[in-house]
């Protein structure tokens, strides 16, 4: 078994990774359905999560098992064929093998890390989209908003059973898990790997190509930091340091055309203050 601390590193290297993938995409039927509303997505999804898990722990974790292993493989291939940088159409074919691996060595470190990929290519498609159809400003606000929603679940042991229930949770015939990432001795919910896609599907819209690749590594350290935590805690929210990760981006670019004498390229958010903190659990 991978030990913790590396797996963990790992895991938030991804989150850094997510956040330099989704590129920006722009088409007349996506801008018909451009609303403010969208950016309640995160939080909401955070918030129904548990609503939904508390109720009924074991019903909703195998359903949601079931949802993710229809669902990741289509926007995966997305991600691939058509909603990153260098997508290309026939480059969605390799969901097919990133898949048999996944359950062909499902507990290894190769199937893991390919259920991980697979996972998160998906994030990368919802990022993309959810980017397309939501203003900037407001789904700033929505990613700042659902680290503060995950940061008081964990504060308030409201997601732990819930988690637990969900990682648990295993589809028939040995088929991969993927409504959570697991690597090694570390687990990630699958919406902290969502959070840091829906950040680089916000930057691609709104900055340039080499600053979101800059910003994904500042959330990569950050990410890292914050795990020196588990020293600590036994469980964190893994949203947070994306949330600052955008902050920190959204202030920066206040200051630096302001230096240059150009318009700010990010838009500021209504609540600019930091924060609180939440990140993987460990198995």
């Amino acid at each position: 078994m991978l030990p913790f601390w590396t797996s963990i590193a790992a895991l938030s290297i991804v989150q850094g990774a997510l956040v330099a993938l989704p590129r920006s995409l722009t088409g007349v039927e996506l801008t018909r359905l451009r609303r403010r509303r969208w950016a309640a997505v995160p939080p909401a999804s955070v918030i129904a999560f548990v609503l939904v898990a508390r109720r009924a722990e074991t019903l909703s974790a195998q359903g949601l098992t079931y949802l993710a292993l229809g669902a990741v493989p289509v926007l995966a291939a997305l991600a691939l064929g058509w909603l990153s940088p260098s997508a290309r159409p026939l480059r969605a074919v390799l969901v097919l093998p990133l898949f048999a691996l996944a359950w062909a060595d499902r507990g290894g470190l190769a199937g893991e890390g390919a259920a991980l990929v697979l996972s998160g290519l998906s994030c990368v498609a919802l990022g993309v989209l959810l980017a397309a159809v939501t203003p900037p400003r407001w789904l700033a606000t929505g990613i700042v908003t659902m680290a503060l929603a995950d940061t008081t679940l964990v504060i308030a042991d409201l997601l732990q059973r819930p988690n637990s229930a969900l990682n648990a949770a295993h589809p028939a015939a040995g088929l991969p898990r993927l409504q959570s990432a697991v690597f090694g001795s570390a687990v990630m919910g699958y919406g902290d790997l969502f959070i840091a896609a829906v950040l680089g599907g916000l930057l691609a819209t709104t900055i340039d190509r080499s600053s979101q690749r800059g910003a994904a590594a500042l959330t990569a350290i950050l990410a890292l930091g914050f795990d020196l935590l588990f020293l600590a805690v036994n469980e964190l929210p893994a949203t947070v340091p994306v949330a600052v990760a955008l902050i920190l981006v959204i202030v920066t670019s206040r200051w630096r055309p302001a230096r240059r004498g150009r318009a700010p390229e990010l838009p500021s958010i209504a609540a600019a203050t930091a924060p609180p903190t939440r990140a993987p659990a460990a198995r």
